[in-house]
């Protein structure tokens, strides 16, 4: 494993140990109060971008890059999607 895979891999491995927490808090709890939205909004499209360099690398070079934003874009994703209900659709009824 040369230099360049193992920053990879280290950065792979802090992001989604940095993603993960919040998200299963979130999903446990529901509670998207102190979540900014648009804040989360930009960081999943960022992560989405992301993902899509690490395809377009190929598996050889883009591999950590590939996978990191793949589980960074899925918690965004369902992170926002909970936020949006609670901010929107919950205050309704």
């Amino acid at each position: 494993m040369g230099i360049y895979e193992l920053f990879g891999t280290v950065a792979s491995v802090c992001m989604i140990l940095g993603y993960l927490p919040q998200a299963i808090q979130t999903i446990r709890t529901r509670n998207t109060d102190g979540i900014a939205l648009p804040t989360f909004l930009m960081m999943g499209v960022g992560s989405f971008c992301f993902m899509c360099q690490g395809w377009m690398l190929g598996w050889e070079r883009g591999w950590s890059l590939f996978l990191t934003n793949l589980v960074t874009t899925l918690c965004s994703a369902i992170v926002f999607g909970i936020k949006m209900y609670n901010d929107y659709f919950k205050k309704k009824k």
